[in-house]
């Protein structure tokens, strides 16, 4: 193998699939990324057997084609250090290593069996189903903050991704809190989607889809994996199985109180005395005639509170929330107005925009010492 190739396209190539690399493996293959050099297009891979990520790249002169297993993070780090310009890679079968050439910086990165290097699954065009990349990118950004990353109930740790004739929701949940988004599909899909996809992997997707810029993203689901295509990169993960949790029926069908807040406001005076509620001190939410108190307390630290003007009326209730939870909540309602919606300081708080019920943010209270 032989090729030269730009410094940012080598780069940029690198960053995406580095992530796929694994940090903590026992078979080397996998903290490689592979390299494969054709005439057209030279591939660059890497896997943790959990997801992959694949990127062709067009601009590179191959001069001679071929495959090699490089280190991946010494392969990043080598990159991001060689000067502005082309690299060179030429693999040296007899000394089992590759020369990096840029200006005059030389390198020799000893190469990994690519024989170790397991498969991928393939994207299979004529089984996926497509989905505009913008609101799906927009709605992953929504859900995968409410997906638990306790590997000990790893059913939780996944995104529900349902998409059906012109409808795509996507649902989170970590047993504390649930995100619940819908989006409307300008074109519908052709085969139904049901999944439930690692949190994990569609955060990258979303990634992606901010880097190249895709118009659409292709869904293919096949023995027990999701490949996911968006432009020249393709992203396939496994399915986690298992029966994901009835969301629909989390939801109260009715709230006794609705108090719509301006959204802003009340995100910045719940993230200023936020800062006093530390060491799994509770946000404290007090309502009274025609307005809202945010106080925290840590007894070691200090106290702080805040008022701020609400339309709530009837008995006075203080209800309390894990304050990161509230606040990622309010953060992701794509609002002015944000809808608050109680009935008890013991049952959970819903958050919506006021007038859509597109996105929903489900969050359990913490019970309050009397």
């Amino acid at each position: 193998m032989n090729l030269t190739i730009s410094r940012d396209d080598l780069m940029g190539a690198l960053a995406l699939v580095s992530r796929a690399v694994s940090a903590r493996t026992t078979l080397p293959a996998l903290g490689g990324i592979y390299v494969d050099a054709a005439t057209e297009q030279v591939t660059f891979r890497a896997t943790d057997t959990e997801m992959s990520v694949t990127l062709g790249v067009t601009g590179a002169k191959v001069e001679r084609p071929g495959t090699v297993l490089l280190p991946g993070r010494l392969l990043v780090d080598v990159a991001r250090t060689l000067p502005e310009g082309d690299v060179t890679l030429a693999h040296r079968a007899e000394q089992r290593d590759v020369e990096i050439t840029a200006g005059g910086a030389r390198f020799h990165l000893r190469t990994l069996s690519t024989e170790d290097f397991p498969r991928v699954p393939e994207f299979e065009a004529a089984s996926a189903a497509s989905l505009p990349a913008g609101p799906l990118a927009e709605t992953i950004e929504k859900v995968a903050r409410a997906a638990s990353r306790d590997e000990v109930r790893p059913i939780l740790t996944g995104i529900l991704v349902q998409a059906e004739e012109s409808r795509l929701t996507m649902v989170a949940t970590d047993s504390y809190r649930l995100s619940v988004k819908h989006a409307q599909l300008e074109q519908p899909v052709s085969t139904p989607i049901d999944a439930n996809v690692p949190a994990r992997a569609l955060r990258e997707l979303s990634r992606v889809i901010a880097q190249v810029e895709p118009e659409t993203v292709g869904i293919s689901l096949a023995r027990g994996q999701a490949v996911l295509q968006a432009g020249p990169v393709t992203l396939s993960t496994r399915l986690i199985e298992g029966q994901f949790p009835s969301w629909r029926q989390l939801i109260p069908e009715s709230f006794d109180h609705e108090v719509r807040l301006p959204r802003g406001e009340f995100v910045e005076i719940a993230r200023r005395i936020g800062q006093l509620a530390q060491r799994n001190a509770p946000l404290r939410l007090a309502f009274g005639e025609g307005e809202l108190t945010v106080a925290a307390e840590t007894p070691e630290i200090g106290d702080a509170r805040e008022s701020m003007p609400a339309p709530f009326s009837g008995d006075p209730m203080e209800i309390a929330f894990n304050p990161q939870f509230l606040i990622e909540g309010a953060e992701s309602v794509d609002a002015d107005e944000l809808v608050v919606k109680l009935s008890s300081p013991l049952r959970p708080g819903l958050l919506q925009a006021a007038g859509s019920e597109e996105f929903s943010y489900l969050v359990m209270p913490i019970r309050l010492n009397a």
